[in-house]
Order: C-alpha cells, then structure tokens, then sequence
C-alpha cells in the first residue's frame, strides 16, 4: 500500500468496493484512486491484479465507477436507470477477456487475461455490477445515511435495514455526532435555580 494515499474501503461486494473509492461525495470528497498506481494498487488487493495502468485506463475506471454509482443510486430510489450510466457499464462489461475459474476449495475466482489489461479488469467489475442492480443477487441496494456520504451499497443483512455503507465510518461518525450533539445540549441546558429555604420561625 502507498502510505501517503487514504485507506480503501474494502468491503463483500466488488462493484459498491470500487465506487468507495470515492468517498464523502456530499461532503468533502476523499478520492482514492488519484493515480494510475494507486488503481494498480485496489485491483489487486480486489483479487484483480494487472500488470499495469495508464492515466486514460484511470480515466475509464473512474467513468465505469461513477455510472455505477449513478446507476446504483438509481436502483435504490426505485428511479429509471441513467441511460448514460447503463451505457457505459455495458461498454465496460463487453470489453474485456477475463473468466470465471473454480478454486480448489470451491470458490469462484476471475482469471484476467495473460496480458492483465486494466480493461480486463473493469469487465469483471461492471459484470458484478450488472448482478446487484439488475436484481439477480439476493440483497438490497440502498443509500447510506450519512448525509455527507450517500454511497450506494449492497445490503445482504437478515432484515435488509442496514443504514450506513460502513458501521466503522459513516455509522461510528454518525453515533459519535449524535452523542456530541446530546452532551452539548445537556451543558448547555441552565442549571436549575437554587431552593429558597423558608424563614425560620
């Protein structure tokens, strides 16, 4: 990881895992892919590793992210999917060479091409986006309730009423402002007056 980069946010589903990678977007935006390196960088901690990247296949991975965040957030308020958005992640989606393969332990893994193309990459990526908006997995899109935040993510919890994309984010910085804003208003509240004693007789 490059130390002077913030965080990613990694989380179970690939495609909501990318478009975290810009973070804060109703607030102070935290981009976490700022260079064609640091892309490099999330593809392989995301099981998608590539030999590597150009600043134009940066620019497609960020168009890829923001039409699914568009879309996503689409899906999630029960709204017509942007038709640009859906353009764009189906040119994504055809566009590359990579292949489910099944592991030893019976799990499923993406081969990318031998070339490890970034476009390769993106493919994989806008193939799991296409299985959460369309409704073929079993979850719920939603928007987090961070008002700064508003990320779209996949909620696969028992009652499907998640709130935040992420309890260790969003969530603790939400409960935190709510326990400051409850201590504030408890001091700031007068203290009561002091009981007048009655004469003495």
């Amino acid at each position: 990881m490059r130390a002077e980069f913030p965080d990613f946010r990694l989380g179970t589903v690939l495609a909501t895992s990318f478009t975290a990678t810009l973070t804060e977007r109703c607030g102070e935006p935290v981009e976490r892919i700022p260079t064609p390196e640091r892309l490099v960088d999330w593809l392989a901690v995301s099981g998608l590793a590539v030999d590597s990247c150009t600043p134009t296949q940066l620019e497609l991975a960020r168009d890829l992210r923001e039409s699914i965040h568009a879309a996503a957030t689409a899906a999630a308020l029960q709204d017509a999917l942007p038709a640009s958005a859906v353009q764009v992640i189906n040119d994504r989606s055809t566009h590359g060479r990579a292949a489910a393969i099944l592991t030893p332990d019976g799990n499923r893994q993406w081969q990318l091409d031998s070339a490890s193309r970034v476009e390769d990459a993106l493919s994989v990526i806008a193939a799991d986006a296409i299985s959460i908006i369309s409704g073929e997995r079993d979850g719920k899109l939603a928007l987090c309730a961070s008002p700064t935040c508003q990320a779209a993510f996949f909620d696969t919890s028992q009652s499907r009423t998640r709130r935040w994309c992420d309890m260790n984010t969003c969530g603790n910085r939400q409960k935190k402002a709510r326990f400051n804003a409850s201590h504030r208003k408890r001091a700031e509240r007068p203290a009561p007056a002091p009981l007048s004693k009655s004469p003495e007789k």
